[in-house]
């Protein structure tokens, strides 16, 4: 399903279909996930239609740009580092692309989105949230529903601390598919309470193709500038 795509397609993986077709002489992009449906004509003589993952913020409906990672407790000593692997949800996005620029035409996803509250009530901030088990190694994924965030975490503080979460400002997301799609992180802890994570723009697995990102998509200026985790590592 992820790809390029020029004038009539389609792909169906389980019961997603995506689609275009002529119908009474117009360009139609349907699309099915689910049970629910949608449905655009385009017009247009030069653009071509992307398909790619996309950061996993936005169904089923905008709320909000931070994703919580939840895992299996690690306690880690001072000055140590430890490169992990996790399962994060994967949305798919659907682009229109011309020499005039780049236009969001659809955005679906399978599942459940769970959405959580990350800190204070007044301070805090809304989440995606999402629980995955620890792995040493590469997992193995459900390509259209589930990625591999690679994720390096480095104990910077004097003391022993336990981290079973990590919160991310999916601005930063870079996200790579093949025949998985994949996100490399890291998480620097300063304290039991508080870290810094962030992004790397870097394919987990080499001749991985870069997704194209909803923010510049939607030409909404951003700054790569990381987040820092205030309100506690579990």
């Amino acid at each position: 399903m992820f790809g390029q795509y020029y004038d009539t397609f389609r792909c169906e993986v389980g019961d997603t279909l995506v689609e275009t077709e002529q119908i009474d002489g117009l360009l139609t992009y349907r699309r099915r996930c689910e049970g629910r449906a949608f449905k655009r004509i385009l017009v247009s003589e030069t653009a071509r239609i992307i398909i790619n993952p996309v950061e996993p913020v936005n169904l089923p409906k905008e709320v909000t740009d931070f994703l919580q990672m939840e895992f299996t407790p690690i306690v880690i000593e001072p000055g140590a580092a430890r490169t992990i692997y996790l399962k994060f949800p994967v949305e798919i996005g659907v682009f229109l692309e011309s020499e005039k620029g780049i236009e969001v035409l659809d955005v679906f996803g399978t599942g459940t989105q769970k959405y959580a509250l990350y800190g204070s009530p007044t301070s805090g901030v809304i989440v995606r949230w999402h629980r995955s088990a620890v792995y040493s190694e590469i997992p193995q994924v459900e390509r259209f529903s589930e990625g591999v965030m690679e994720l390096s975490i480095q104990n910077a503080s004097h003391e022993w601390v336990e981290v079973s979460s990590v919160v991310f400002d999916s601005v930063d997301m870079k996200i790579y598919y093949g025949d998985i799609v994949a996100t490399t992180a890291t998480m620097k802890i300063i304290s039991p309470v508080m870290a810094e994570t962030d992004f790397i723009d870097s394919p987990l697995i080499p001749g991985m193709t870069r997704s194209i990102e909803l923010y510049k998509a939607r030409k909404i200026p951003v700054l790569d500038r990381g987040y820092l985790m205030e309100w506690g590592l579990s």
